[in-house]
């Protein structure tokens, strides 16, 4: 990795392309400090949204902007859920999905209809984001923002929640289209290690605490080397994952066109184990994470009779049942994360496109009938591929949250953000491989000497 970063520095272009992607990152992180009108600044940073909601994992995904209330505070969420939906919606539509086809004006096309999305959602957002800190009420006073605002300054607080959102698209869109690319991912990416200075003092306090001898704790150094050599073989397995493909072996039968005879060869088709990347756990934490975001919604609304009565019942059935230190929230992750693993693999691969183009190209796999036989066979490989994929996501996400189980019942404290550890993880290890990958390719393009040299 560091050979292929010292290696594209040498390259003047795409030295250029660094720099100007590092000064994106530097942008994107002013504008998470950048604070909005009327929030009150004490309590930055403070947690008004409860632990296990889905807020939870938004703040750190922003690199706890959305905690601080500043410009980004939404961040990416927007975009990458108008991505998500402008991409189902392709699927589900076929003129839009052949639309999207239709090479760069498609592409024109695709990317215009998720600007769209992307505000829209950024509206809803910011209104219920305003809501949440305008409803944050004890005794009858709001700690998150100044006192007897209008109608007019929450108009305010909305637009410039949504100005944000809107920044931080053009900011990834300035990656894809003058940086080193993969925008959003790399958004992401600086996003979630920004806050690894906050884990790691974490670690540090429980090593050094007030108790013990001189301020050393003996139990909180345990804790903390066991966590990181769990960070460590998570590492390992993610790396693994991402290079790890199940190949099937193709047959290209020998024709002659005019003087010259092609095909006669054989190739593989390669089907990556963990073929949907991260988006499982993003899809599964967004719905597990709902019901604890509700119960927080019910705290924080108007104490109306029919609110109080919902709230007396779900809120502690929620606390007690359903957090992220529970086993039902647990196996519920885990399903979820299962069959989002499946859904995606559905909408973003087709054994039947897939076996037509190998029959169009004149070939076959290896003791399989071309048509229908062949769509069965990479169906069937593929389903088993997607269930060890999706295993191996589940063991990355779940295993830091059966962990943050234990030291619940143990009634140790563990680290805030440590359920969430497997999925900000693969995030971050998963757009390092894809960024260095990209850098390789485009080193590969401008070292090509070609077939005279």
């Amino acid at each position: 990795m560091f050979k292929t970063l010292k290696n594209a520095w040498r390259q003047p272009e795409l030295k250029n392309k660094l720099l100007f992607t590092l000064l994106i990152i530097i942008l994107y992180r002013l504008g998470s400090a950048i604070p909005v009108p009327y929030f009150n600044l004490a309590m930055s940073g403070t947690d008004f949204y409860g632990s296990g909601s889905i807020l939870e994992f938004l703040s750190i995904l922003s690199g706890g902007a959305l905690a601080q209330g500043t410009l980004f505070a939404l961040g990416v969420s927007p975009y990458i859920t108008a991505s998500i939906v402008i991409q189902l919606l392709s699927v589900a539509i076929p003129k839009l999905g052949e639309k999207a086809k239709q090479g760069a004006e498609g592409k024109k096309f695709i990317n215009f209809l998720t600007r769209i999305v992307t505000i829209a959602l950024a509206i809803i957002t910011a209104i219920g984001y305003v809501a949440m800190l305008a409803g944050n009420n004890t005794y009858g006073i709001n700690y998150f923002l100044v006192e007897k605002l209008t109608f007019f300054h929450y108009l305010i607080l909305v637009a410039c929640y949504c100005a944000g959102a809107g920044i931080v698209m053009w900011l990834a869109e300035k990656i894809n289209e003058s940086g080193i690319g993969n925008g959003i991912s790399i958004i992401l990416f600086a996003g979630i290690i920004a806050g690894l200075p906050m884990q790691v003092s974490e670690l540090w306090k429980k090593v050094f605490t007030t108790g013990g001898f001189s301020g050393f704790d003996v139990w909180g150094l345990v804790l903390s080397l066991a966590i990181i050599v769990g960070l460590i073989g998570m590492l390992f397995l993610i790396i693994w994952m991402s290079d790890a493909e199940r190949r099937i072996k193709i047959q290209y039968a020998k024709r002659v066109v005019g003087r010259k005879m092609y095909g006669g060869q054989n190739t593989d088709l390669p089907i990556k184990v963990n073929m949907s990347g991260v988006m499982p756990i993003i899809f599964a934490n967004s719905i597990v994470a709902l019901p604890a975001t509700i119960s927080q919604l019910f705290l924080q609304a108007p104490k109306w009779d029919w609110v109080k009565w919902i709230a007396g019942w779900f809120n502690p059935f929620i606390e007690k049942w359903f957090n992220y230190n529970t086993v039902p929230y647990l196996l519920v992750f885990f399903v979820l994360l299962i069959a989002f693993a499946y859904f995606y693999v559905a909408i973003s691969f087709d054994p039947v496109e897939v076996a037509n183009n190998i029959k169009n190209n004149g070939g076959a796999i290896l003791g399989i009938r071309p048509g229908a036989p062949t769509v069965a066979y990479i169906k069937k490989i593929l389903g088993r591929v997607t269930l060890i994929g999706a295993l191996l996501v589940a063991v990355v996400a779940c295993v830091p949250m059966i962990a943050n189980i234990i030291l619940f019942w143990c009634k140790v404290d563990g680290i805030t953000a440590m359920a969430f550890g497997g999925s900000s993880m693969m995030i971050v290890v998963g757009v390092a491989i894809e960024t260095i990958r990209e850098l390789e390719a485009q080193l590969s393009l401008r070292n090509y000497k070609g077939f005279l040299d």
